[in-house]
């Protein structure tokens, strides 16, 4: 799994970055960053610029991509849902974000991040992709599959 969030400065001088409205699949009716699978035979960076295109329409380079960190999800409730996260962070592209079939794009300022209408796990990692930190976490959630049961930051 990859995530990608573009980030760009504001006129006043703030940062703002690109969430979207999920219309379709696993987390619909959440805010939630561009991202998802990479395919068979991608490298995580592959798997980001395409999905930011597929999501959005923007286009990116590889050598845009800024590593962020990596997330490990446990879900003991469910195993087969257990993933391992990739997630970048790119200040350049090409294009304005449009709607697609599965997400609505919309900037948010990084001091105003819509937390309450996200998963509830990324109010824990999140702040550290917006702070430019590299990180590696391992999330364990809750028997609901949503709730957070722990997080865990490892040094790297």
């Amino acid at each position: 799994m990859v995530l990608c969030f573009l980030m760009r400065e504001t006129r006043g001088g703030g940062q703002e970055v690109l969430l979207g409205l999920k219309k379709t699949g696993f987390g619909v009716g959440r805010i939630v960053s561009l991202g998802g699978h990479v395919e068979p035979g991608e490298t995580p960076e592959q798997a980001a610029v395409r999905e930011v295109f597929e999501e959005s329409g923007v286009r990116m380079a590889e050598s845009d991509l800024e590593p962020a960190g990596t997330i490990e999800f446990v879900f003991p409730a469910k195993p087969e849902w257990d993933m391992s996260t990739v997630v970048y962070r790119s200040w350049n592209w090409l294009g304005e974000p449009s709607p697609s079939s599965e997400i609505d794009p919309a900037w948010y300022p990084a001091g105003s991040i819509p937390y309450p209408h996200m998963w509830e796990d990324s109010a824990h990692w999140l702040p550290r992709v917006l702070d430019g930190d590299y990180f590696a976490a391992v999330i364990t959630l809750a028997p609901d599959n949503e709730c957070v049961a722990s997080v865990v930051f490892s040094s790297t």
